[in-house]
């Protein structure tokens, strides 16, 4: 299922097109003003999400780093820090926002695979107050710089438990939460009820053009939309993307088929370079490149000669990802090359 220009795209689960029953509902989409809260494409949408992750309310942004921002804004005030993992993407991979936007440091952890635990909530509180205080935990599922993994709903349960004795608020960066969902069999509400609120994406892996959903309580949904329009995300007729957004949503069960595909490839680079490819759980694929024994300027040549588009190695590891629009074929070529 390669592009048009015969590229096979593994850079990331961002880069799907949208899919003809996607493009039909966009350009049927019924429409209205965002602002004013009377699109009723977005109605629904709002409605869907808030109802899979079993929050009462929802608020549909333009991406999911404005709704972890909001997410921020709202749970924090200016001075204080947020409890995180120190690969999550709130703290490194959205233009330092929180420190710019709400004026927030981070209080890092790092457990193996993004977890959080009891005992680092506790440690973090210990000298909450003599250094700044920590007003918010955030949990992201599935995790991105640990490789698309999971962490255990047990371990959220746990350990939101604690930071709720503690008084703090939970945010969960969902950006890939049906990834987590269609790796475990866990339904959305029971990951979101780990926390306050939760941002999920429609355009990763649920393959829509762009967009995502903050969910939460409808007192709090109500200040995350005046939050919004203060940092520009006040939209008029959205409708016709929120339709192609309700379609993903509605087809989300299809990402095992994403995490099928990732097996397979990670199948086959462990036999080509045995010991290299890390755990996988979704739809990444990670491998120890400097363990390789190639350069990454071998690799790039054949690569782009066998029509496959891929990142370059980051810190040593490269990070493959599976998604709609590849397909065994495709995962074969990129193996071929690699041979």
């Amino acid at each position: 299922m390669a592009f048009p220009d015969g590229i096979a795209d593994f850079r990331s689960d961002t880069v799907t097109r949208p899919t003809p029953r996607m493009i039909e509902a966009m350009a049927n989409a019924v429409v209205g003003d965002d602002v004013y809260h009377d699109d009723p494409t977005v109605n629904l949408l709002e409605e869907e999400s808030a109802s899979v992750t079993g929050k009462e309310a929802a608020v549909f942004v333009p991406t999911g780093t404005m709704g972890n921002q909001l997410s921020i804004m709202f749970h924090t005030n200016p001075g204080e820090e947020v409890l995180a993992h120190e690969a999550s993407h709130v703290r490194s991979i959205e233009a330092g926002a929180p420190q710019a936007l709400s004026g927030v440091g981070f209080r890092t952890v790092a457990g193996e695979g993004g977890r959080i635990s009891p005992a680092d909530v506790d440690e973090a509180m210990r000298m909450a107050g003599f250094f700044p205080r920590i007003s918010l935990m955030v949990w992201e599922n599935t995790h991105n710089l640990a490789g698309g993994r999971v962490i255990p709903i047990e371990v959220m349960e746990t350990t939101s438990q604690r930071a709720r004795e503690h008084g703090l608020s939970i945010h969960i960066d969902g950006a890939r939460i049906f990834n987590a969902v269609a790796a475990t069999g866990i339904d959305a509400a029971r990951w979101a009820s780990t926390a306050d609120t939760i941002q999920f994406c429609f355009s990763k892996g649920l393959g829509a053009p762009l967009g995502s959903v903050v969910c939460g309580p409808g007192d709090m949904m109500s200040e995350i939309r005046y939050l919004r329009k203060r940092l520009g995300g006040g939209m008029r007729q959205v409708g016709v993307v929120a339709a192609a957004a309700r379609v993903a949503l509605a087809e989300r069960d299809r990402l095992i088929e994403d995490h099928i595909l990732a097996q397979k490839l990670a199948s086959a680079l462990g036999g080509i370079y045995p010991g290299s490819v890390g755990l996988v759980e979704t739809n990444m694929v990670r491998l120890d490149f400097d363990g390789l024994g190639v350069s990454w300027e071998e690799v790039s040549q054949r690569l782009v000669a066998a029509g496959i588009r891929v990142n370059p190695p980051f810190g040593g590891s490269w990070r493959l990802v599976t998604h709609r629009d590849v397909d065994a074929a495709d995962v074969d070529r990129l193996v071929a090359a690699l041979s």
